[in-house]
């Protein structure tokens, strides 16, 4: 798959299909960073009226997962992945645009190269920031990648 914004938000229609009723799209991805949105609607509301948390973990996670997607893919070896753990944190109500950006590309490439160099499981803490339109941060997703080589 080549990874472009247009050819993530096709992969969300149709293997994510929950991410992507609820409105989160890819807006840009190379190989630093990734971002997403997500507009808050009636679809992703909770009863506070505002965004509800789960949705914004989609838009997190998906941004740390499509950059290591992306990471694997370059190196040319199978490589499983998965996310062992997660934290987050909500500073604020989300509501409008909120925009997700994972700017961990960099770590992630070294990561999975050490996995292949030394053939062996890895994990890594990724996170993601939300902003609203305003630019003030509304949430923090931390999220715990393991990869292994599948030799």
């Amino acid at each position: 798959m080549k990874f472009t914004a247009g050819s993530l938000n096709l992969f969300l229609m149709f293997k994510l299909p929950s991410a992507f009723i609820a409105g989160v799209r890819v807006k840009h991805i190379d190989t630093q960073k990734c971002i997403a949105t997500v507009k808050h609607r009636w679809i992703n509301q909770n009863p506070f009226q505002s965004m509800y948390f789960a949705v914004q973990a989609m838009a997190a996670e998906l941004t740390t997962g499509v950059l290591m997607m992306q990471a694997i893919q370059k190196s040319g070896i199978p490589i499983s992945m998965l996310v062992l753990n997660n934290k987050s944190n909500f500073s604020k109500k989300a509501k409008g645009l909120i925009t997700f950006t994972c700017d961990e590309g960099i770590a992630i490439l070294q990561i999975v190269e050490e996995s292949i160099q030394k053939n062996e499981s890895k994990t890594i803490w990724i996170s993601s920031i939300g902003k609203d339109e305003t630019g003030e941060i509304v949430s923090k997703m931390e999220f715990e990648w393991t990869i292994k080589p599948k030799k």
